[in-house]
């Protein structure tokens, strides 16, 4: 089997997990985007993954995203930042992410916004939004992300950015927790953002091993790596 057959098929499966998690929870299947994760991989796959009809890749580090982005600018996919970003790398994520996902504090806003205006280009951002139960919960524990009750000042202050779009929000479903409930808890967080802003209606949620649960809770993308692109290289 060649590594397009082997890209081929995950697709096919993952589509097909998707489409039945759609229909489980009463949704039309195209309700639902599909963001490969492909950190570690080469961009090779990158290629052969566009071949196969995916538009939207998630990279999750700066040096990487950027030198792939580059790499693959002919193809015309929408790249996604989903990783942490450090406050002095903001602008240059901007310059080449069509999305960034991981926006968990408003000192990166300003950053995020000049990198944009900079390539003269209008990012869509959204806020990553922390589902870690307690009160450690934050960019500094857990699996990253703003705390609820920081979303709605840091959505204000992205859809006040010059060069930025509010599109909605991001979260990773905690660890040793079952992820239907902390996705629960983010349908009702994203439910009191679109009251205040109607247009931030991305829901990122959901990854190789709880896509399902996402879905039935509303997320609009999910972002997807093992699962497509197979094990992690050794060699990072």
């Amino acid at each position: 089997m060649t590594r397009r057959d082997e890209l081929a098929a995950n697709l096919a499966a993952v589509r097909a997990r998707i489409d039945a998690a759609c229909t489980a929870a009463g949704r039309a299947p195209g309700e639902v985007g599909l963001v490969v994760v492909t950190k570690y991989f080469p961009a090779a796959d990158v290629r052969l993954l566009a071949d196969l009809g995916v538009g939207e890749v998630g990279e999750n580090k700066h040096q990487e995203a950027s030198a792939k982005a580059a790499e693959c600018a002919d193809l015309g996919l929408s790249w996604h930042f989903i990783g942490s970003i450090q406050s002095n790398k903001a602008a240059a994520v901007a310059r080449y992410a069509d999305v960034v996902e991981s926006v968990d504090r408003v000192k990166l806003v300003h950053g995020l916004s000049r990198g944009a205006e900079e390539s003269g280009r209008v990012v869509d951002c959204l806020v990553q939004v922390s589902l870690d139960a307690g009160a450690d919960s934050g960019p500094s524990h857990g699996r990253g992300g703003a705390d609820p009750a920081e979303v709605g000042a840091l959505a204000d202050a992205i859809a006040a950015a010059p060069a930025l779009r509010l599109a909605g929000l991001m979260a990773v479903a905690p660890l040793g927790e079952p992820a239907a409930p902390a996705f629960a808890r983010l349908a009702e967080i994203a439910s009191r953002l679109r009251a205040d802003h109607p247009g931030a209606t991305v829901l990122s949620a959901g990854m190789s091993g709880d896509l399902e649960d996402a879905v039935k809770f509303g997320a609009t993308h999910v972002r997807v790596g093992s699962a497509v692109l197979g094990p992690r290289p050794l060699v990072q």
